[in-house]
C-alpha cells in the first residue's frame, strides 16, 4: 500500500483548487452575455428596425424585451443569406466581391455568439459592460439623411383579405423650378398601421400594401398628358428596399417642372384594412454640380419567356449582355419572384470568368447591394455579363403556394421575373484609365495583385505596353 505524506497531500489539494479556480475564472471571463456581447450587435444591426416606431414586429431593445426571442433570434441570424434571415442581407461571404456600403450583415463570430447566448441560459451579464444606448429621432424616416425634396403621392386603401391590384397611381407635380442632380432617391410609405401590433403575418408584408411601383419623372404638356421621349427611369421601389446612392461623379438629372408618374403599381393585402401613400425624397447635389459619368441603362434580365418546372428545386435561368462600353457597376440588385432563392452575377472578359456577387433572395426584402467605391467593378467593353438565377419550385420553398403548377413568366409573385436592376454608369477611354489608377493606388497594388470584377487593373504592373510604345516613339523621333 503506497503512503502519502501529509505535505504532499497538502501540495496536490492546494494545486487542484487552483486549477478549479483558474478554469472557473477562464469560464466565466469567456462567458456570453447579453451587455457585453449581443447588445453590441443588436445596436449596429437590428434595433433600427426592432423598436417602438421601427418596422420590425417586436421590439430588441432591451435585456427583458430579448431574451424571450433568444432562440427565434439564433434561427433567423443562423440563415445567413437566404429568404428569412436577419439582418436582411443576403450577400454570401464565400465568393465574390465582400465590400459594400451600409452593410449590416453579421460576422461569422457574431452569429456564433448569438448561438451561444442562446443555448447557455441567456445570461444577462453586469450593466456596466452595455454600449451607451442608442436614441432614435423617430421625426427622421429617411435613411439616406433628410431629403431636399418630399413628393406625397395620392392615398390609396388596401381592404384586408382582398386580392392583389395592379394599375396606377395618380401623378405629381415635383414643383422643382430648377434642373437639379441627385445624389440619392429613396421611397417610403406612410400608411396607418399600428408599427407594434405585431399582427397580420409577422413579416415586412404584414406592415405595407405597397409591394412595389415601377416609376420614372416626366414632362406633361397643358392636357396633363405624358410628353413621349422625355421621361427618366428611376430605381424601382420595392417593399423593404434600400435607399438608392447614386455614384459621386454620375448624379442623375430631375429636370424642372418634371412630375412623378407610376408605370406599374402592385398592391397587396397585409391582413388589415390600410390606407397609406408612398413619399419620394430627393437629395440634391449643390447646384453647380456637373456629373463626371453618364447613366448606363443596360438591360440585364428576362421577364419574358420564363419556364420553371414543378415540384423541382435548384432550376437555373440565364441571362447575358455584352457591355457596349467601358462600365463601372454600382450596385446589384436582383429580383426574382417567389421561386428565387438566389442569383450570381459574372463577368467573362476574354479567358477570365469571375464571379462578382451571389445573394440569396427573400420576396418579403428586395434588396439593392451597393459596392463599397474601391471595390466596385471596373468592366471594359466587350465585357460579357452573365446572370444566374436559382429557383425552388418544391414543397421546401415557403414562398411557393403550389409547387406541383409550372409557373412561367409574369407580374404576379406566383409568376416569374428573373432581372438584375442595378446601376451602373459608362466611362469614356480616358476615364476607364483613370479610373483603374485610383484602383491601383487606393488599393497599392502590386504585380502579383488581383483585384476581382478589374480584369485590367494589373495589366500595366505586369505588361507596361503604353508606356514601352511611348519611349520607342520617341526614339525613333530622335533617330
Amino acid at each position: 500500500m503506497r503512503m502519502f505524506s501529509v505535505k504532499s497531500l497538502l501540495s496536490t489539494a492546494i494545486f487542484a483548487a487552483t486549477f478549479l479556480v483558474s478554469g472557473a475564472l477562464s469560464a466565466q471571463s469567456a462567458e456570453v452575455t447579453f451587455h457585453k456581447d449581443i447588445e453590441p450587435i443588436l445596436q449596429r444591426s437590428c434595433m433600427s428596425c426592432h423598436r417602438e416606431g421601427g418596422a420590425g414586429p417586436m421590439p430588441l431593445m432591451t435585456y427583458e424585451q430579448v431574451a424571450p426571442f433568444a432562440g427565434l433570434i439564433e434561427y433567423k441570424t443562423g440563415l445567413r443569406d437566404r429568404a428569412g434571415a436577419m439582418p436582411p442581407w443576403y450577400m454570401e461571404k464565400d465568393i465574390g466581391i465582400q465590400e459594400y456600403k451600409d452593410d449590416p450583415s453579421l460576422s461569422d463570430s457574431e452569429i456564433a455568439a448569438i448561438s451561444t447566448w442562446a443555448r447557455s441560459g441567456t445570461p444577462k451579464g453586469d450593466p456596466a459592460d452595455a454600449p451607451l444606448p442608442i436614441v432614435f429621432d423617430d421625426s427622421v424616416k429617411w435613411r439616406a439623411g433628410e431629403p431636399d425634396l418630399v413628393v406625397v403621392m395620392n392615398d390609396v386603401t388596401k381592404l384586408a383579405g382582398t386580392a392583389d391590384w395592379w394599375g396606377e397611381i395618380d401623378s405629381r407635380p415635383t414643383g422643382l423650378t430648377e434642373d437639379r442632380y441627385v445624389k440619392s432617391v429613396e421611397v417610403v410609405e406612410v400608411n396607418d398601421v399600428d408599427n407594434q401590433a405585431g399582427t397580420g403575418r409577422d413579416t415586412v408584408g404584414g406592415r405595407y400594401i405597397f409591394h412595389h411601383m415601377i416609376w420614372a419623372t416626366a414632362q406633361m404638356d397643358e392636357n396633363g398628358e405624358r410628353i413621349p421621349g422625355l421621361a427618366i427611369p428611376w430605381p424601382v421601389h420595392e417593399v423593404g428596399r434600400n435607399a438608392d446612392i447614386f455614384d459621386e461623379d454620375a448624379g442623375r438629372l430631375l429636370k424642372a417642372d418634371s412630375w412623378i408618374v407610376s408605370d406599374s403599381v402592385h398592391l397587396h393585402s397585409n391582413g388589415k384594412d390600410t390606407t397609406g401613400h408612398l413619399e419620394v425624397g430627393f437629395r440634391f447635389h449643390d447646384a453647380d454640380y456637373e456629373p463626371k459619368y453618364q447613366q448606363g441603362f443596360i438591360g440585364l434580365g428576362n421577364g419574358v419567356d420564363i419556364s420553371i418546372a414543378g415540384n423541382q428545386s435548384n432550376q437555373e435561368l440565364h441571362a447575358y449582355t455584352v457591355l457596349q462600353q467601358h462600365t463601372k457597376v454600382i450596385t446589384f440588385e436582383p429580383h426574382l419572384h417567389a421561386p428565387g432563392e438566389r442569383m450570381c452575377l459574372e463577368a467573362i472578359w476574354g479567358y477570365t470568368v469571375e464571379t462578382l456577387s451571389c445573394v440569396g433572395y427573400d420576396h418579403n426584402w428586395v434588396r439593392g447591394y451597393p459596392y463599397a467605391d474601391h471595390a466596385a467593378p471596373l468592366l471594359p467593353k466587350g465585357t460579357i455579363l452573365h446572370i444566374v438565377g436559382y429557383m425552388n419550385n418544391s414543397e421546401t420553398n415557403p414562398n411557393v403556394p403550389d409547387p406541383r403548377n409550372w409557373q412561367g413568366s409574369g407580374n404576379r409573385s406566383v409568376t416569374n421575373m428573373f432581372i438584375d436592376l442595378g446601376i451602373r454608369v459608362t466611362m469614356t477611354d480616358e476615364q476607364f484609365f483613370e479610373a483603374m489608377e485610383e484602383r491601383r493606388q487606393v488599393l497599392n497594388m502590386s504585380p502579383n495583385d488581383h483585384v476581382i470584377g478589374c480584369p485590367l487593373c494589373g495589366a500595366p504592373l505586369v505588361a507596361p505596353i503604353a508606356e514601352e510604345e511611348e519611349e520607342s516613339n520617341e526614339v525613333a523621333a530622335n533617330d
